[in-house]
């Protein structure tokens, strides 16, 4: 983040504005919009910043917008002088106004006209009702607080309440029948709502490989509990004050065991929270999800599981391997690259016309070559490992398998790796990465 947002009270505040012509006054309407008193100079004078909240620096000399700046610092007063980013200390946003409701966009200075851009696009997707729902909850707040002390109670309720029958009535403008069924809503609001969970998949990593449901759980959870890959981008989508607990694993090295990851998510369900376990790829494929939903189940927790983005299919999509080809192959088989005791066990897995997808499967790929090989597999079947894959970092290896096994171990960098192997693996279009030489 280049600058911390902040919003301004300046009602009946004095607002400097150095300079004269269209621009600057056109910076003082937007002042005067928030209920500042506009203090007009074509010079600057340091008297003249006695009493203000912000200087605003428009059409003026550059002697003296340089002096506008350095007084301002000096004072520590927010100054904006306008399309020099070096000389401000606050930055004038494109606004998007649905008081009490107000969504500021900003580049940092570097792009005034793609800010504008994104604020055109906002203003097309946010109702122009907006605001009367904001006041409706404004109206509502003490009898909120009153009915539902409990923090994470409230939360629950206005983040149900204010997209539900209320909310709508407020943005049609029918105000009495809004504040009607507000009231009916938070009469029969449940002081302490029973915790539940939900198994949510982040996919690969990529934020926008997010589903919505996902990103909408990820705004309404109490606490996140997450793992070690996949989740740093998602997880910058999630609510700012959500508890965060990691309980990261990587092969052979778990911060927390599986049982106590089960007890976590009970003890915070029945703590009243939302909880999301954020996991990476999908939960349910090689996620351990179904552990975790059956000791839920087991303790009466209500659970939801959340698909994501399975590593195979964004790994394959990145590469530009397809994973099924009429030519080539017509199954694919998510196969696990080690067992719970450390060891490998790829019997059964050679069949014609398939693709194998092994996940972690990179520290025992010469056993697993081994052991297809000793099935009838031809080590010079195509062979990839996708590193990262579905990420701005992904790297592909490309070769036989014969030749992958003896190159890929050498060649991760540690990062979570996929490996493909299959007739279709050497069709598709090259996406680039390294190949092996036949």
């Amino acid at each position: 983040m280049l600058h911390f947002p902040v919003f301004l009270d300046l009602q009946g505040r004095v607002a400097l504005v150095l300079g004269t012509g269209e621009v600057a006054e056109r910076k003082a309407a937007l002042l005067r919009q928030a209920g500042a008193e506009i203090r007009f100079a074509e010079r600057f004078a340091p008297a003249l910043l006695e009493g203000c909240a912000i200087a605003i620096g428009a059409d003026a000399a550059e002697p003296e917008l340089q002096a506008l700046a350095a007084a301002c610092r000096a004072r520590g007063l927010p100054v904006n002088v306008v399309d020099r980013p070096a000389l401000c200390t606050a930055l004038m946003p494109a606004i998007i106004d649905r008081a009490p409701m107000t969504i500021a966009v900003s580049s940092g200075g570097a792009a005034p006209v793609l800010a504008r851009q994104v604020r055109q696009r906002i203003e097309a997707a946010v109702p122009l009702g907006l605001g009367r729902v904001a006041a409706m909850a404004e109206r509502f707040k003490a009898a909120v607080r009153r009915r539902l002390p409990d923090l994470a109670a409230r939360r629950r309720f206005l983040d149900a309440a204010l997209a539900g029958p209320a909310a709508d009535l407020a943005m049609a403008g029918r105000e009495a029948e809004a504040d009607a069924a507000f009231a009916a809503a938070l009469d029969g609001a449940e002081t302490r709502p029973p915790g539940l969970v939900h198994l949510v998949g982040a996919g690969p990593g990529a934020g926008d490989l997010l589903t919505l449901r996902a990103l909408r759980l990820l705004g309404e959870a109490d606490v996140i509990v997450h793992d070690r890959l996949g989740t740093e981008e998602v997880l910058e989508l999630a609510r700012r004050d959500a508890e965060r607990i990691f309980v990261g694993k990587a092969r052979a090295n778990h911060c927390m065991k599986q049982e106590e990851i089960n007890a976590l998510l009970i003890r915070l369900a029945r703590e009243g929270k939302r909880v999301v376990r954020l996991k990476g790829g999908d939960p349910l494929i090689f996620g351990r999800g179904g552990e975790e939903a059956e000791a839920l189940a087991a303790a009466g927790i209500a659970c939801e599981v959340v698909p994501g983005v399975t590593a195979a299919l964004a790994c394959a999509a990145g590469a530009g391997i397809p994973l099924t080809h009429r030519e080539a192959a017509r199954a694919v088989t998510f196969v696990t690259g080690h067992r719970r005791d450390g060891g490998v066990d790829v019997s059964g897995l050679v069949r014609p016309g398939q693709t194998l997808a092994i996940y972690m499967g990179i520290a025992m790929l010469p056993a697993i070559r081994d052991g297809l090989v000793a099935d009838g597999l031809d080590p010079a079947t195509p062979a990839a490992v996708i590193e990262r894959g579905g990420t701005a970092r992904q790297r592909v290896l490309r070769g036989t398998l014969a030749e992958i096994a003896a190159a890929a171990p050498g060649w991760v960098e540690g990062g979570p790796a996929l490996l493909l192997i299959g007739a279709a693996v050497g069709r598709g279009a090259d996406r680039g990465g390294a190949a092996l030489a036949a």
